[in-house]
Formats: structure tokens, sequence, C-alpha cells
């Protein structure tokens, strides 16, 4: 389990990290503000992981899903790079993990 949450929690920093470079980059971009606060967003979830507060899990399950939701749908496919085919995977493997994390929490 301690695998898996530092995985996960290595996973998030590493995407906040790449959801604050749009703001270095291009700061002109319209969709590059809103990656910086979700970049902060996962980053604090990604350190929480490590700190192994109570409601870290979740909130690793919770984030991803709203990240993932907002690029289908606010940034959408005509916006589509590389760099967001990376930050999905990310969620996906994110939420995978986190999930794991909160069903082994429950069973005990």
């Amino acid at each position: 389990m301690k695998t898996i949450r530092y995985f996960a929690a290595g996973l998030l920093l590493l995407s906040g990290i790449l959801h604050i470079l749009p703001m270095i980059k291009t700061p002109s971009d319209p969709n590059s503000a809103p990656m910086m606060v979700f970049g902060i967003v996962y980053f604090a979830v990604g350190v929480l992981l490590i700190m192994k507060i109570k409601f870290d899990s979740l909130l690793g399950v919770i984030f991803p899903l709203i990240g993932l939701g907002t690029g289908f749908f606010v940034v959408g496919i005509k916006n589509w790079t590389t760099i967001l085919t990376f930050l999905f995977a990310i969620d996906v493997i994110v939420i995978i993990c986190c999930l794991i994390l909160l069903l082994k929490k429950n069973k005990s």
C-alpha cells in the first residue's frame, strides 16, 4: 500500500508541475491560468498523500476526475496536445491508485 501511495503522490506532484508549465511558456493562452490552478491543487494533493492526511485518497480521486472532465469538455478535442494526453494518462493512473487505497482502507 505504501508503494501505491507514493507512486500516486509522485504522479500528482509531476502532474502539478506539468500543469504549471503552460503558464510559464505561454501566459497569453486562455487555458494556462486554469491549468495553473489545477497544478497547484494537484501538487497539494500529492503532498497530502505523502503526509497521509485523513481524506487524501478521496481527494486523489475527486480532483483528477474534475481535471479529466474539464479537459474533455472545456478544453476540448480541438486544443488536444501531447502534454494533455500525458496529463490525462496520469489522472487515470492516479484515480486507479487512489481507488485501490480507498478500497483497502475500507476493508480494514
